[in-house]
C-alpha cells in the first residue's frame, strides 16, 4: 500500500530543516580518507522508518551515480558493523559508508511529497555539495577560490542550465519569447519576494539591456542556479506523469523559487533582493584569465 503524502505546515518546515542541519553534520565520521556518513544513521534523518524501506532510494542513488559517470563503489562503500541489540548485546550487520555526494543522491531520489525531511534534505545537500565542490577545486589548486573564480564558474554553469530549463519549459508549451519571459519572471518573483526581472534591475540601477545574472555575486548566482536546476527536474517529472501546460510550468517555477527563498530565510542567509549589483562578469573573467596566465609562466 502506497504511503500517504505528509502534510507539513510552515512552522514545522523550519524545524525540519534545523533538525537536519544539526543532525547531518552531527553524525559525520572522519578518517584518513576524509569524511563519510553511515547509511543506518542517515536513515532516520531522512524520515525512513525501516532499513528495508531505505533500500529503494539507495539503489536509485547508485543508478544515478552511474548515469553521471561516477563509480558507485567510490561513494557507496559496503561494510560490516557491530550493531547494538540492547542490554549490551551486539550482532554483525551490513551498513554503507557514504560520501557527501552519495548522501545528496539519496536525498534527490527520495520522495519529498511523502517525507518533509527529504524536501529539506534536497535543498541542504545540494547547497553543501556545491560548497564542497568549490572547496575541492581550492584544495587542488593549493589556494583559496576567489570570488572572481566562483562567479565565473557558476555563471558559466548557469548559462547551460538555462538552456536546459528552456527546453523543459518548451515541452510544456512555453515556446514563444514572450511566453518564456513570463515563465522566467515567475521564477524570479518566487525567489525575490514578488520582484520580477525589471523590478530587480531598477532596484539595482541596471538598465533593461543589462542581464541581472551578469551583475550578481556568487552566492546570489548559486541560489538562482539551484532554482533553475530544481525547476527543470520538476518540469521533467511532471511531463513524464502526463501533466503539462504553460500555466503549470509558470506555477511550478514560482513555487520552487518560493521554496528556495524560504530555505535561505530559515538558515539566516542574505535574501536575494538585498544583494547589490556588482561589476559585469566579463571583468571578473579577465582577472581570472590573467591569473591563469601568470601561473603558466611560473
Amino acid at each position: 500500500m502506497a504511503e500517504a503524502p505528509v502534510v507539513i505546515n510552515e512552522a514545522s518546515k523550519g524545524e525540519v530543516i534545523e533538525t537536519l542541519l544539526a543532525g547531518f553534520e552531527g553524525v559525520a565520521h572522519r578518517d584518513d580518507t576524509g569524511e563519510y556518513w553511515l547509511a543506518r544513521e542517515l536513515r532516520p534523518l531522512l524520515g525512513y522508518s525501516t532499513w528495508e524501506k531505505f533500500q529503494a532510494p539507495i539503489e536509485k542513488a547508485k543508478a544515478a551515480c552511474v548515469e553521471v559517470g561516477e563509480t558507485p563503489s567510490d561513494h557507496f562503500h559496503h561494510v560490516v558493523k557491530m550493531m547494538p541489540l540492547g542490554k549490551g548485546a551486539e550482532r554483525e550487520g551490513g551498513d554503507i559508508e557514504l560520501t557527501r555526494f552519495a548522501c545528496y543522491l539519496i536525498a534527490q531520489n527520495g520522495d519529498p511529497a511523502k517525507r518533509p525531511e527529504i524536501a529539506a534534505a534536497q535543498t541542504y545537500f545540494a547547497v553543501q555539495t556545491r560548497r564542497q565542490e568549490l572547496a575541492d577545486v581550492a584544495e587542488a589548486q593549493k589556494a583559496a577560490v576567489t570570488e572572481d573564480e566562483r562567479r565565473v564558474l557558476i555563471r558559466d554553469e548557469m548559462k547551460e542550465h538555462n538552456k536546459s530549463l528552456a527546453s523543459a519549459a518548451k515541452a510544456h508549451g512555453v515556446a514563444k519569447p514572450v511566453e518564456y519571459a513570463v515563465f522566467q519572471n515567475e521564477g524570479y518573483k518566487g525567489l525575490y519576494g514578488g520582484f520580477d526581472m525589471r523590478a530587480i534591475q531598477r532596484r539595482r540601477g541596471l538598465t533593461e539591456k543589462q542581464d541581472i545574472l551578469d551583475h550578481m555575486p556568487s552566492s546570489e548566482l548559486a541560489a538562482n542556479m539551484f532554482r533553475a536546476t530544481q525547476t527543470e527536474e520538476k518540469l521533467e517529472r511532471l511531463r513524464k506523469e502526463g501533466k503539462t501546460g504553460k500555466a503549470l510550468a509558470n506555477k511550478t517555477h514560482n513555487d520552487i523559487g518560493k521554496k528556495v527563498r524560504k530555505t535561505i530565510q530559515e538558515i539566516g542567509g542574505t535574501m536575494p533582493e538585498d544583494y547589490q549589483a556588482v561589476e559585469h562578469i566579463k571583468e571578473a573573467r579577465k582577472r581570472v584569465t590573467a591569473e591563469e596566465e601568470k601561473k603558466k609562466l611560473k
